[in-house]
């Protein structure tokens, strides 16, 4: 069981509504690095026991594994979550995307999310292809108006002009999903340029990559978990989302969380101050520059060529479709 602790996750309002979100959340992406699917129930058993409400996940993680996990993890428990997931027509049409929401749906056995997002705007033309007659907003409309998702938003973790972009055009979102860590307060800042305009219109704020995607710089001894954590929770945010793959990862996620006391201000300018030489080339960052962490829908839907070598291709090749069954020899 969780390390015990003398505190409580705070919760957060979400953006400029009334629904309350724990202040971090439960990232979906590494969920499909559980070693089998009794080990992912249990972490997600445990992280809702811990005080976690707000479980992120998407249509194309891992082929679909990750929601296929995260919905056997909370059965007899979606009442106590938030639960959001993401849909990936990239720039398709958008009857694409409330085909995904079905099978979405289907696999985290629920009749509705809380939140569904448009996943991974990354390139200059994403904000109009979303927004064109027939795209991915007309999907997000519909849904919303059906009663299938409550709130909607959109994602990315390239280029903090994308989301300017997507912010452009008009469209109504309930909340935007984006990296914000110590690092990236130095080097092509969302926390800069964007965070700044998501508060002024009362959008929820849904930071990501509070390690920096895989921890590199806590494994370096740039910085420790508890900095990374603590600076990102301490931000304008309504939840800070971290991945977590196994019940080791998930305590100590639990036992900063339900301590958290914020940085003040002069301990957040602190440390970006500490973190701004090793931030300048975004050697920490590589989610901002390198083909390795594009999603392969995206670019295959925009005609780019893929990185073999990256594991969500390797997924790809060795799958027909994106079925959402984890393992080959179970039948869900």
């Amino acid at each position: 069981m969780p390390q015990s602790s003398s505190g409580t996750i705070p919760l957060r309002k979400f953006g400029r509504h009334d629904a309350q979100i724990s202040a971090l959340g439960f990232g979906g992406h590494h969920l499909g690095d559980a070693p089998d699917e009794k080990t992912a129930v249990e972490i997600i058993h445990q992280a809702v026991d811990g005080g976690i409400t707000f479980y992120d996940n998407c249509w194309e993680y891992r082929r679909g594994k990750t929601e296929v996990l995260m919905g056997a993890g909370l059965k007899g428990l979606r009442e106590k979550v938030f639960l959001m997931t993401k849909t990936c027509p990239h720039g398709r049409d958008g009857t694409l995307a409330l085909q995904m929401l079905e099978e979405s749906l289907h696999r985290l056995q629920t009749d509705h999310l809380d939140l569904w997002q448009v996943h991974g705007m990354a390139f200059d033309n994403d904000a109009d292809l979303f927004i064109r007659p027939g795209g991915a907003a007309e999907a997000l409309t519909k849904a919303k108006k059906d009663g299938k998702v409550r709130f909607v938003g959109f994602t990315g973790h390239q280029n903090p002009k994308v989301h300017l972009a997507m912010l452009k055009t008009g469209f109504p979102f309930d909340s935007v999903q984006m990296p914000l860590n110590a690092f990236d307060a130095n080097f092509r800042s969302f926390e800069q340029q964007v965070l700044p305009e998501l508060t002024k219109r009362g959008i929820a704020v849904l930071g990501m990559k509070p390690l920096n995607g895989h921890g590199e710089a806590i494994k370096n001894g740039v910085i420790t978990a508890e900095e990374a954590l603590r600076y990102a929770m301490s931000l304008p945010v309504a939840t800070t989302i971290t991945g977590i793959d196994s019940l080791e990862i998930l305590h100590q996620n639990l036992q900063i969380a339900q301590n958290f006391t914020p940085m003040s201000e002069q301990e957040m300018n602190a440390l970006r101050e500490r973190c701004k030489p090793e931030a300048a080339d975004g050697r920490y960052e590589l989610y901002k520059l390198s083909l390795k962490f594009d999603n392969p829908e995206s670019r295959l839907a925009h005609g780019f060529p893929l990185d073999t070598q990256q594991s969500e291709v390797q997924d790809m090749l060795g799958a027909t479709q994106n079925t959402g069954h984890p393992f080959p020899e179970k039948k869900f």
